[in-house]
């Protein structure tokens, strides 16, 4: 099996202002796909290269060494990648069971975003911030590079079901707001699709 460029669920400009269509195609089709050329290139031949990306990543600690930082990092990108795109929509509120766990766990939805924003904003160079379930508790934390939480403890930093993501690498952001990360973030809360991450939520 080889993997494929998944389609957005929406137009290039879809996100527009908060995210410019220029860099939402680049994103896309040249940076995601990148990452998919070269794990694919990796896995040719063998036993792994039936798994599902999220099954290869949850398992990345099985791989042979010499594949093994490879893979987490275009496995990983092809990963975060594919779940960030359908974490972002327009016109969607905070609703369900997933507000009720944001404001048991952190307060307030406000409350929530500051600690997020804090997160994203001072993880120093290339990464993610995701909110992540992890047995009945909800957790902000910024992994690096192309990190999952699926990969575990040991090689992200945390543990868990991923249930909102954002890419806090320069290339997701820096043609419209340069170095200006803390506006792309604040950007993101405009964005977000809670109707996804509701159906993540109640299915993790």
């Amino acid at each position: 099996m080889s993997y494929v460029l998944p389609s957005l669920p929406y137009a290039y400009d879809a996100l527009e202002p908060y995210f410019d269509k220029q860099t939402m195609i680049i994103h896309h089709t040249k940076h995601h796909q990148n990452y998919i050329n070269n794990a694919n290139s990796a896995l040719v031949e063998t036993e792994f290269s039936s798994l599902s990306v999220e099954e290869l990543i949850s398992n990345i600690d099985q791989l042979p060494e010499y594949k093994k930082d490879f893979l987490r990092n275009h496995a990983g990108g092809h990963a975060n990648h594919s779940f960030f795109w359908k974490n972002l929509k327009t016109n969607t509120f905070l609703h369900g069971h997933l507000k009720d766990a944001i404001e048991q766990n952190f307060g307030s939805l406000k409350s929530f975003q500051s600690k997020f924003e804090k997160s994203a904003t001072t993880h120093f160079g290339s990464g993610w911030t995701w909110l992540v379930k992890q047995g009945h508790k909800l957790l902000i934390s910024s992994t690096a590079n192309q990190d999952n939480p699926l990969m575990g403890e040991a090689i992200s930093g945390i543990s868990g079901i991923p249930i909102i993501s954002l890419d806090i690498w320069e290339h997701a952001y820096y043609l419209k707001y340069q170095n200006q990360r803390s506006d792309y973030v604040q950007a993101f809360w405009n964005i977000v699709n809670w109707d996804e991450a509701e159906s993540i939520f109640i299915a993790a």
